[in-house]
């Protein structure tokens, strides 16, 4: 019997017999880096993307202000900005957040701060994902990114509606207002969430400050994203419509993107037990719930940051993306010898899929509680 309200303290990892994969795998990936002479973190190339991604979200802004520049064109650079915005998220806030970009805390925070370019919160962000998805990946009662939403069901062990049969057809427009909430509402939902969870250690000082600070980058980053366009004169219609398409363009991105990596066939789902142990060891209940896909493309690993190599990430969350090409081959390697699943899709397309006909299958079948009542 097991059960999916256990306390966060009471979730632990427990392995039937001993496994030497993670082990084994992690001299692997130390002797890589000393044998090559590299840093773990970013490098040329990763510093280089950062001004590039973080230019192209800046830079068509700052030229509607200073030209005026509204109709399709503005639109166009609008939709640029939120596919800028969301290379950010993905690429530079994320391993920075996970001090992966460099092995100076000081540079990881300045960086993981880009997280406002978006309009979120990083202290919300590490404890949502660094902590929730990362130690409890698809275990419905602890994982936020795959707890239902509203009208979708990314979840096999919550009961179904009946709405959710057609969630493949309408998932996509909603994933395109995540952001929009994100920088609406999300943040202060997940303040009151994240105490009440305790997953937010913080004093009730420390968490006053943190709410001001939440409630003073919103109003900064409206002020910037709204009220000086206004100010200079942009039509406020074109300036509405723009700020939802430059959101909706990112929220469409980021949302499918990370849903790739989780919610697709062949990926399971765990709950604890009774004692809240979840029997598998970590490392190989990351093989089990994580899946690659598009290694071989070379635009979508520099875009994506690496997030098409999600088994490697969560194995290894603080080396810089830059690095998991290479490293996916020790990994793959590995994982064969000790007969530990190395899921992937070889394409955008056939990743695509697979996360459509997961959807499919979760709106139409019963939950596994139905199926067992």
């Amino acid at each position: 019997m097991t059960k999916s309200n256990t306390t966060l303290d009471q979730i632990r990892f427990t392995p039937t017999e001993k496994n030497l994969f993670y082990p084994t795998l992690r001299k692997r990936v130390d002797q890589y880096f000393i044998d090559h002479k590299i840093s773990r973190n970013a490098n040329g190339e990763m510093v280089m993307k950062t001004i590039i991604l973080i230019c192209g979200y800046l830079l068509p802004f700052v030229a509607m202000l200073v030209f005026g520049i509204t109709g399709p064109l503005g639109y166009f650079l609008w939709a640029f900005m939120g596919f800028c915005v969301a290379g950010i998220g993905m690429s530079v806030m994320h391993d920075a957040n996970h001090g992966a970009y460099s092995s100076s805390q000081k540079v990881n925070d300045l960086i993981g701060f880009s997280i406002n370019l978006a309009g979120g919160a990083a202290f919300n962000w590490k404890l949502q994902h660094n902590i929730l998805h990362h130690t409890y990946t698809n275990i419905s009662s602890h994982d936020e990114d795959i707890k239902d939403r509203a009208i979708m069901k990314f979840n096999p062990h919550s009961k179904r509606k009946g709405i959710q049969r057609f969630q493949h057809f309408y998932a996509f427009f909603f994933y395109g207002l995540i952001t929009i909430y994100w920088v609406l509402a999300k943040d202060i939902v997940q303040y009151f969430l994240f105490i009440k969870l305790g997953v937010n250690k913080n004093s009730a000082s420390e968490n006053r400050q943190l709410l001001f600070r939440i409630i003073l980058l919103k109003v900064l980053y409206f002020s910037v994203l709204i009220g000086i366009p206004l100010y200079v004169g942009m039509p406020a219609n074109f300036l509405i419509w723009g700020f939802l398409l430059m959101h909706f363009t990112a929220g469409i991105i980021l949302t499918l993107v990370f849903q790739l990596a989780h919610s697709v066939e062949g990926t399971v789902h765990p709950l604890p037990d009774n004692e809240g142990r979840i029997n598998s060891d970590w490392a190989i209940h990351q093989m089990q719930t994580t899946v690659n896909f598009s290694r071989k493309n070379k635009f979508l690993s520099w875009y994506l940051g690496g997030l098409n190599y999600q088994v490697e990430h969560h194995l290894f969350p603080k080396i810089c993306h830059v690095h998991y090409p290479a490293l996916s081959e020790i990994v793959e390697a590995t994982a064969k010898e000790y007969d530990v699943p190395y899921l992937e899709n070889r394409s955008f397309g056939e990743a695509f899929m697979s996360h459509v006909r997961y959807l499919k299958e979760l709106g139409s079948l019963p939950s596994f509680n139905e199926a067992l009542g």
